[in-house]
C-alpha cells in the first residue's frame, strides 16, 4: 500500500449510503434524518454533524423519476390495454393519477439517493 491509500479520507461506500439515503436516514451516521421538509434537506444532521446544504441535486432526482415512470407505466400501459378493455374516459383519469402518486412516492428517495452518490464521492462541497 502507498502512503495515500493509508493515510486518505475515510472510505464512503455508495451501497450502505444509498440504503439509508432512500429511508430518509443520513448516509453518514444512519440515526439522523436526512430531510427537515418533504424535498428538503437538513442543514446538518442533528446526530452526527455531517452538512447536507451543500449539495448539488438540482433536478437530476427528477429525470431519474422520469425515466423510472416511463420504465413503469409504459410496459404496465401496454399489458392492460392488451388484456382489458378500459374505457378511454377511464384511462385517461387512471394513468395520469398513477403517475402522480408514483412521482411523489419517488421523488423523496430519489433526492436522498442523489444527495448520498454526491456525499459517498465527496462532490459538490462534501469533504
Amino acid at each position: 500500500m502507498t502512503d495515500k491509500e493509508t493515510s486518505g479520507p475515510a472510505a464512503r461506500p455508495f451501497g450502505p449510503a444509498f440504503a439509508l439515503a432512500i429511508r430518509g436516514r443520513c448516509p453518514a451516521c444512519g440515526k439522523g434524518r436526512m430531510f427537515a421538509r418533504y424535498l428538503q434537506p437538513v442543514q446538518s444532521c442533528d446526530h452526527c454533524g455531517q452538512r447536507w446544504d451543500v449539495h448539488q441535486a438540482d433536478d437530476f432526482p427528477a429525470y431519474i423519476v422520469i425515466l423510472l415512470l416511463g420504465h413503469i407505466l409504459v410496459p404496465l400501459m401496454i399489458e392492460v390495454n392488451a388484456s382489458l378493455a378500459i374505457p378511454l374516459g377511464w384511462q385517461a383519469v387512471i394513468w395520469p393519477g398513477l403517475a402522480l402518486i408514483l412521482c411523489v412516492l419517488l421523488i423523496q428517495p430519489v433526492k436522498g439517493a442523489v444527495i448520498a452518490f454526491q456525499w459517498s464521492r465527496r462532490m459538490h462541497g462534501f469533504t
